[in-house]
């Protein structure tokens, strides 16, 4: 077995007027060019026999195989992973090819140039994207659907509507008040904040304060009750990443410094596919346990601990899920980068950035030993990796899915057309009539479940102000009538 390393990283950020700033094509390619110099040695290039990139907004075809040959990179099989895949995906599967002898090295990139389409609106400039219409050698997607048809029906495809469901859920089991709640919220975000604004990869550099993160304003308005804007990932970035991984054996034919490599240790990843309304448990996930387990066993087993973290930080409700399956406290630093409201999150490729980072921070403390988290879809598939700068065991990886299926298994839909309901969950947001709306997830008087609504003002008020989470309903239809 061959030991897997990161020998090069590159990280690209871009700020300023329309005309200043690359298309996302361009941001890659340049993360690339920047992750070739820091191995030290160009020469890789003859070896990446893999390009994978993650999708994002864009819609070229393979910007993997336009990076390869604008990078000498002669002979690689290039793969595009769409969203509902874990992005650790990408990592794990170089990892494991690179240790069976599979391929000697891989180039994983993504990026994203949603700031440059914003500038393009109020600049009233064109925005124009290189055209790139011929597939890649491999599309890796998701089998199963992120959601059910009701709940897209009523909450779209918008991820913060199912995030803040979840996260009343979480609020109540921990028996938190609504203010309560929306302090402890706040003051987590204000924490990540000012780590993002001493982060130079980070894309808000102004710190943010509890209160500036729990009150609506103009610039922080409700997207979906409990989360403002600041609660929420912020994907209008000019942002890429890329990193280079090959063999240890490699990196020593080519005379790659020392100083420069760091090593995967293990990671972990669940790929249960359950919609959110129908997990037996709204804030809790079997998956999620059973992949922290696997990575926590390992540390205790060799007697690794983890002292930096990057949690996944889409929305609350995603850090506190992973810190609670970690075992971890609020004094302990969940974030390197800063978190996506605040660093920034790239649809689709954040876990990339976030891991280049903890790169970053292992070469600049060889102590550091880092656990970094990512999600795919709606909390719905969760994964963990350990990361330290030398390699203290073989990597290994372990997927929990078939596992965590034999334990956890979707909650039926009701059928009933009027009852009693019990709430499981909710959020309020403007709906595209632009009135309020409340979206509850609730369970039938035969344990299966609902989604309802409700636009009655009064109903939407009151929700606001008291927990309505465990509370026994009247419905008609998808109506909440009192």
């Amino acid at each position: 077995m061959r030991i897997p390393v990161v020998i090069g990283i590159g990280s690209i950020q871009q700020k300023g007027l329309f005309d200043e700033l690359d298309e996302a094509l361009v941001l890659m390619d340049k993360a690339t060019k920047a992750a070739i110099f820091d191995s030290t040695n160009n020469s890789i290039v003859d070896y990446i026999d893999r390009v994978q990139v993650p999708k994002g907004y864009w819609k070229y075809r393979d910007p993997g195989k336009w990076i390869a040959e604008r990078n000498s990179i002669q002979s690689a099989v290039t793969s595009v992973t769409k969203i509902g895949v874990l992005q650790q995906n990408l990592i794990n599967s170089a990892c494991d090819d690179i240790a069976h002898g599979k391929i000697e090295a891989s180039l994983i990139v993504g990026g994203e140039a949603r700031y440059k389409k914003i500038l393009a609106l109020k600049e009233n400039k064109e925005f124009i994207e290189t055209e790139l219409n011929i597939n890649p050698d491999f599309y890796v997607k998701a089998t199963d659907e992120l959601q059910t048809k009701e709940e897209q029906d009523e909450l779209g495809l918008m991820a913060v509507g199912y995030y803040a469901i979840l996260e009343t859920a979480y609020r109540k089991k921990n028996r938190l008040s609504l203010e309560e709640h929306r302090e402890k919220i706040s003051h987590m975000y204000a924490e990540f904040s000012e780590i993002a604004a001493k982060n130079p990869d980070g894309w808000i550099d102004s710190m943010k304060s509890a209160e500036n993160i729990k009150q609506v304003s103009k610039e922080n308005p409700l997207q979906a009750l409990p989360y403002n804007k600041l609660h929420c990932t912020s994907w209008n970035v000019n942002q890429a990443s890329a990193m280079i991984l090959c063999s240890e054996d490699l990196a020593d034919k080519l005379g790659i410094p020392k100083n420069k490599r760091v090593y995967p240790l293990a990671s972990s990843e669940t790929n249960h596919m359950i919609a959110p309304i129908q997990r037996p448990k709204l804030s809790e996930s079997t998956g999620l346990d059973l992949a922290a387990n696997f990575i926590k066993n390992i540390c205790d087993e060799h007697k690794i601990q983890p002292n930096i973290y990057d949690l996944y930080s889409c929305f609350p409700i995603a850090v506190q899920m992973f810190a609670d399956s970690l075992n971890l406290g609020s004094e302990d630093v969940k974030t390197v980068t800063g978190g996506m409201p605040f660093a920034g999150g790239p649809l689709n490729n954040y876990m990339i950035h976030s891991t280049v980072k903890m790169v970053s921070e292992i070469r600049n403390n060889h102590s550091n030993i880092g656990l970094v988290t990512g999600v795919s879809g709606m909390m719905t598939k969760q994964a963990f990796a350990l990361w330290a700068k030398e390699p203290l065991i073989q990597f290994t990886s372990k997927d929990v899915t078939k596992e965590a299926a034999l334990i956890e298994h979707p909650v039926q839909m009701s059928k009933q057309t009027d009852g009693k309901a019990v709430i499981l969950g909710y959020t309020i947001f403007k709906d595209e009539d632009k009135d309020m709306k409340v979206v509850i997830y609730g369970e039938d008087s035969q344990n299966k479940r609902k989604v309802l609504i409700s636009k009655d003002k009064e109903i939407i008020k009151n929700m606001g102000e008291e927990e309505w989470v465990g509370k026994q309903i009247v419905f008609k239809g998808k109506y909440l009538v009192s």
